[in-house]
């Protein structure tokens, strides 16, 4: 039995955790009494009798955690956005290549993908890496969310009966184009510059639709819709968690379909010289949790999908 330690456990990202890994079978959460979740010395004693440790944790607590941690076979999962671009960190997303996955399960310091982030690389990366999009490309996206990515306080924001009626409705945000995802998301992919990004949170728990437009027409050889397809269908050929599905034919795709699991879907749609890339998935699950979960799995040698909600 390993033993697992959260350092946040009562945060969204912790709490989502500590539902998954108690039905896991081969790990054991070392619980910390909830007047020292902020003392230094109680969550060192545990971050460094624990075989993996998550950090759910703001990013300058996140660093501040990681220098706290001396046991050399201890693993660290950092959910935050602290690590995600450090070459010294693995970035856990195992699905884009056989190397990715080998650095997840040697590494002792393990980058959780951001959620956004990982909507926008589960279809930018292969069409980057397969040559259909040159990295030179100006990627566009844009990311509807529900508001339990916004931690505890956007939660009850959202969820307070005397709530601001604009809550009701979508809301973009991070209106200067600068969201703190946008460095994985250049840098995972191998792209040139930055995509041009706009999220937007909307009135519902949980869930995310990220999509990717393509200008075919701009692209070398002139790749069709049914390339692009073709290409992911084969990139994500052997992933159980990643499938690439046709369009509903009602023509609609809510962003909530694949909450409360723990995997992500891929659409691809379009006409002419126009294409639109969909992905599909849960911010609290491969967004998040399950991500981190996927990644303590292969960390520690067990089932890949031990625990995960697929």
């Amino acid at each position: 039995m390993k033993k697992v330690f959260i350092d946040g456990q009562a945060g969204t990202t912790g709490l989502q955790l500590a539902q998954r890994l108690a039905g896991h079978g081969q790990v054991e959460v070392m619980a910390i009494q909830p007047e020292k979740r902020k003392d230094e010395e109680a969550r060192q004693a545990l971050m460094n009798q624990a075989d993996v440790v998550f950090l759910c944790l703001p990013d300058q607590a996140a660093r501040e955690a990681v220098e706290l941690i001396h046991n050399p076979h201890t693993v660290v999962i950092d959910t935050s956005t602290a690590h995600r671009v450090n070459p010294g960190w693995a970035y856990g997303f195992s699905e884009l290549s056989p190397v990715h996955t080998q650095k997840i399960a040697q590494g002792q310091r393990i980058a959780n993908p951001g959620c956004h982030a990982t909507g926008f690389i589960a279809a930018a990366y292969p069409l980057v890496k397969l040559g259909l999009v040159p990295a030179d490309y100006p990627f566009s996206c844009h990311s509807i969310t529900g508001y339990s990515g916004g931690g505890r306080k956007m939660i009850e924001q959202y969820q307070a009966p005397d709530r601001p009626q604009g809550l009701s409705s979508p809301r973009a945000y991070a209106l200067s184009l600068a969201h703190k995802h946008l460095p994985e998301m250049q840098q995972v992919p191998g792209l040139t510059r930055p995509p041009l990004f706009e999220p937007i949170v909307c009135d519902f728990y949980c869930g995310m639709e990220v999509a990717l437009p393509l200008r075919l027409d701009l692209l070398p050889g002139h790749p069709t819709v049914e390339q692009i397809e073709e290409g992911l269908c084969s990139f994500y050929a052997d992933s159980p968690l990643i499938q690439v599905e046709r369009p509903p034919e009602d023509g609609f795709l809510p962003a909530n379909l694949m909450a409360g699991k723990d995997g992500l879907k891929l659409y691809v749609t379009g006409s002419g010289d126009m294409a639109l890339v969909v992905s599909l998935l849960d911010n609290l699950g491969k967004g998040a949790a399950g991500a981190a979960v996927q990644n303590m799995n292969l960390a520690l040698g067990f089932d890949p999908l031990a625990s995960l909600r697929v």
